[in-house]
Protein backbone atom coordinates (compact mmCIF):
# COMPACT_ATOMS: atom_id res chain seq x y z
CA UNK A 1 0.00 0.00 0.00
CA UNK A 2 1.39 3.40 -1.02
CA UNK A 3 0.49 6.00 1.62
CA UNK A 4 -0.01 9.48 0.12
CA UNK A 5 -0.28 13.00 1.56
CA UNK A 6 -1.95 15.67 -0.60
CA UNK A 7 -0.98 19.30 0.06
CA UNK A 8 -2.91 21.95 -1.89
CA UNK A 9 -4.83 25.04 -0.81
CA UNK A 10 -7.79 24.29 -3.10
CA UNK A 11 -10.25 21.95 -1.39
CA UNK A 12 -11.94 20.83 -4.62
CA UNK A 13 -8.59 19.92 -6.16
CA UNK A 14 -7.64 17.88 -3.07
CA UNK A 15 -10.99 16.10 -3.08
CA UNK A 16 -10.68 15.28 -6.77
CA UNK A 17 -7.18 13.89 -6.30
CA UNK A 18 -8.22 11.87 -3.28
CA UNK A 19 -11.16 10.28 -5.12
CA UNK A 20 -8.96 9.47 -8.10
CA UNK A 21 -6.11 8.00 -6.07
CA UNK A 22 -8.20 5.93 -3.71
CA UNK A 23 -9.79 4.18 -6.68
CA UNK A 24 -6.41 2.44 -7.06
CA UNK A 25 -6.14 -0.71 -4.93
CA UNK A 26 -2.57 0.02 -3.82
CA UNK A 27 -3.08 3.72 -2.95
CA UNK A 28 -4.27 5.18 0.33
CA UNK A 29 -4.56 8.93 1.03
CA UNK A 30 -3.55 9.23 4.68
CA UNK A 31 -3.72 13.00 4.98
CA UNK A 32 -4.53 16.36 3.43
CA UNK A 33 -3.08 19.84 3.99
CA UNK A 34 -4.23 23.29 2.86
CA UNK A 35 -0.98 25.14 3.60
CA UNK A 36 2.74 24.58 3.83
CA UNK A 37 2.62 24.58 7.62
CA UNK A 38 -0.12 21.96 7.63
CA UNK A 39 1.85 19.89 5.10
CA UNK A 40 4.97 20.02 7.27
CA UNK A 41 3.08 18.97 10.39
CA UNK A 42 1.17 16.20 8.61
CA UNK A 43 4.28 14.85 6.87
CA UNK A 44 6.22 14.60 10.12
CA UNK A 45 3.29 13.07 12.02
CA UNK A 46 2.14 10.51 9.44
CA UNK A 47 5.37 9.74 7.54
CA UNK A 48 3.67 9.21 4.12
CA UNK A 49 5.39 7.29 1.34
CA UNK A 50 4.74 10.02 -1.25
CA UNK A 51 3.83 13.69 -0.76
CA UNK A 52 2.06 15.59 -3.55
CA UNK A 53 3.01 19.20 -2.79
CA UNK A 54 1.43 22.28 -4.38
CA UNK A 55 4.02 25.01 -4.96
CA UNK A 56 1.82 28.07 -4.34
CA UNK A 57 0.21 27.93 -0.89
CA UNK A 58 -0.49 30.61 1.72
CA UNK A 59 2.06 31.27 4.45
CA UNK A 60 4.82 28.73 4.05
CA UNK A 61 4.82 27.77 0.35
CA UNK A 62 5.45 24.32 -1.09
CA UNK A 63 9.18 24.93 -1.58
CA UNK A 64 9.66 26.05 2.02
CA UNK A 65 7.60 23.13 3.31
CA UNK A 66 9.62 20.70 1.20
CA UNK A 67 12.90 22.04 2.58
CA UNK A 68 11.66 21.71 6.16
CA UNK A 69 10.30 18.19 5.60
CA UNK A 70 13.53 17.00 3.99
CA UNK A 71 15.58 18.58 6.77
CA UNK A 72 13.76 16.34 9.24
CA UNK A 73 13.34 13.34 6.95
CA UNK A 74 15.83 13.27 4.04
CA UNK A 75 14.19 10.10 2.66
CA UNK A 76 10.78 11.76 2.12
CA UNK A 77 9.52 11.44 -1.47
CA UNK A 78 8.07 14.84 -2.43
CA UNK A 79 6.56 15.53 -5.85
CA UNK A 80 5.82 19.18 -6.65
CA UNK A 81 2.48 20.06 -8.25
CA UNK A 82 2.72 23.00 -10.64
CA UNK A 83 0.88 24.70 -13.48
CA UNK A 84 4.08 25.49 -15.37
CA UNK A 85 6.92 23.22 -16.43
CA UNK A 86 9.57 25.94 -16.12
CA UNK A 87 8.39 27.31 -12.77
CA UNK A 88 11.45 28.69 -10.94
CA UNK A 89 10.04 27.32 -7.71
CA UNK A 90 10.21 23.79 -9.16
CA UNK A 91 13.91 24.29 -9.79
CA UNK A 92 14.49 25.37 -6.18
CA UNK A 93 12.39 22.52 -4.77
CA UNK A 94 14.18 19.86 -6.80
CA UNK A 95 17.54 21.30 -5.77
CA UNK A 96 16.36 20.99 -2.19
CA UNK A 97 15.62 17.32 -2.68
CA UNK A 98 12.12 16.95 -4.14
CA UNK A 99 11.84 13.87 -6.38
CA UNK A 100 10.52 15.89 -9.29
CA UNK A 101 7.37 17.64 -10.39
CA UNK A 102 4.02 16.92 -11.95
CA UNK A 103 1.93 19.32 -14.04
CA UNK A 104 -1.56 19.92 -12.68
CA UNK A 105 -3.04 19.21 -16.09
CA UNK A 106 -1.46 15.76 -16.23
CA UNK A 107 -3.78 12.89 -17.08
CA UNK A 108 -4.97 10.43 -14.44
CA UNK A 109 -2.73 7.72 -15.90
CA UNK A 110 0.30 10.04 -15.79
CA UNK A 111 -0.39 10.91 -12.15
CA UNK A 112 -0.82 7.30 -11.09
CA UNK A 113 2.30 6.21 -12.98
CA UNK A 114 4.32 9.08 -11.49
CA UNK A 115 3.39 8.16 -7.93
CA UNK A 116 4.34 4.52 -8.45
CA UNK A 117 7.65 5.47 -10.07
CA UNK A 118 8.59 7.89 -7.28
CA UNK A 119 7.60 5.31 -4.67
CA UNK A 120 9.94 2.86 -6.41
CA UNK A 121 12.81 5.35 -6.12
CA UNK A 122 12.77 7.10 -9.49
CA UNK A 123 13.13 10.85 -10.05
CA UNK A 124 10.74 12.75 -12.34
CA UNK A 125 12.78 15.31 -14.27
CA UNK A 126 12.95 16.38 -17.89
CA UNK A 127 16.36 16.78 -19.55
CA UNK A 128 16.36 20.58 -19.50
CA UNK A 129 15.67 20.86 -15.78
CA UNK A 130 18.18 18.11 -15.00
CA UNK A 131 20.88 19.98 -16.94
CA UNK A 132 20.12 23.21 -15.07
CA UNK A 133 20.44 21.42 -11.74
CA UNK A 134 23.70 19.73 -12.71
CA UNK A 135 25.21 23.07 -13.72
CA UNK A 136 24.06 24.67 -10.48
CA UNK A 137 25.41 21.79 -8.39
CA UNK A 138 28.71 21.93 -10.25
CA UNK A 139 29.12 25.59 -9.29
CA UNK A 140 28.16 24.93 -5.67
CA UNK A 141 30.58 22.01 -5.37
CA UNK A 142 33.39 24.53 -5.03
CA UNK A 143 31.74 25.94 -1.90
CA UNK A 144 31.88 22.68 0.07
CA UNK A 145 34.56 22.61 2.80
CA UNK A 146 37.73 20.68 1.93
CA UNK A 147 38.02 17.65 4.17
CA UNK A 148 40.36 14.68 4.22
CA UNK A 149 39.14 11.41 2.70
CA UNK A 150 41.72 9.64 4.86
CA UNK A 151 39.24 9.75 7.76
CA UNK A 152 36.74 7.61 5.85
CA UNK A 153 36.70 3.83 6.08
CA UNK A 154 36.42 1.73 2.91
CA UNK A 155 32.77 0.99 3.74
CA UNK A 156 32.02 4.70 4.21
CA UNK A 157 33.57 5.43 0.81
CA UNK A 158 31.30 2.75 -0.71
CA UNK A 159 28.25 4.31 0.92
CA UNK A 160 29.25 7.79 -0.21
CA UNK A 161 29.71 6.59 -3.80
CA UNK A 162 26.29 4.94 -3.88
CA UNK A 163 24.64 8.00 -2.35
CA UNK A 164 26.18 10.18 -5.07
CA UNK A 165 24.72 7.84 -7.68
CA UNK A 166 21.25 8.55 -6.30
CA UNK A 167 20.68 5.41 -4.24
CA UNK A 168 18.28 5.56 -1.30
CA UNK A 169 19.32 4.30 2.13
CA UNK A 170 17.45 1.04 1.51
CA UNK A 171 19.09 0.58 -1.88
CA UNK A 172 22.52 1.18 -0.35
CA UNK A 173 21.71 -1.36 2.37
CA UNK A 174 20.60 -3.96 -0.18
CA UNK A 175 23.66 -3.40 -2.35
CA UNK A 176 26.11 -3.73 0.55
CA UNK A 177 24.26 -6.43 2.49
CA UNK A 178 23.76 -4.36 5.62
CA UNK A 179 20.72 -2.96 7.43
CA UNK A 180 19.05 0.31 6.52
CA UNK A 181 19.64 1.49 10.10
CA UNK A 182 23.37 0.85 9.69
CA UNK A 183 23.36 2.98 6.53
CA UNK A 184 21.66 5.84 8.40
CA UNK A 185 24.20 5.63 11.20
CA UNK A 186 27.14 5.50 8.79
CA UNK A 187 25.83 8.52 6.87
CA UNK A 188 25.61 10.51 10.09
CA UNK A 189 29.24 9.59 10.80
CA UNK A 190 30.27 10.55 7.25
CA UNK A 191 28.56 13.94 7.51
CA UNK A 192 30.28 14.58 10.84
CA UNK A 193 33.72 13.55 9.58
CA UNK A 194 33.49 15.67 6.43
CA UNK A 195 31.67 18.62 8.05
CA UNK A 196 28.74 18.29 5.62
CA UNK A 197 25.10 19.12 6.32
CA UNK A 198 23.04 16.97 3.96
CA UNK A 199 22.92 14.37 1.18
CA UNK A 200 23.28 16.98 -1.55
CA UNK A 201 26.54 18.25 -0.11
CA UNK A 202 27.73 14.68 0.36
CA UNK A 203 26.96 13.86 -3.28
CA UNK A 204 28.81 16.96 -4.44
CA UNK A 205 31.77 16.09 -2.23
CA UNK A 206 31.89 12.60 -3.77
CA UNK A 207 31.84 14.11 -7.26
CA UNK A 208 34.58 16.59 -6.43
CA UNK A 209 36.75 13.82 -4.94
CA UNK A 210 36.31 11.56 -7.98
CA UNK A 211 34.12 8.97 -6.27
CA UNK A 212 31.31 9.61 -8.77
CA UNK A 213 30.60 11.90 -11.67
CA UNK A 214 27.70 13.94 -12.99
CA UNK A 215 26.75 11.22 -15.45
CA UNK A 216 26.09 8.93 -12.46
Amino acid sequence: MIRILIADDHALFREGLKSLLEAEPDFRVIGEAASGREALRAALETQPDVILMDIQMPGLDGVGATKEILKENPEAKVVMLTMYRQDAYVFEAVKAGARGYLLKDASADELIDAIRRVYAGEVLLDAELAEQIIQDFHAKAQEIPTSSRADLTDREVQILRLLAQGATNQEIADDLGISEKTVRNRLSEIFAKLHLNNRTQAALYAIREGLADFED
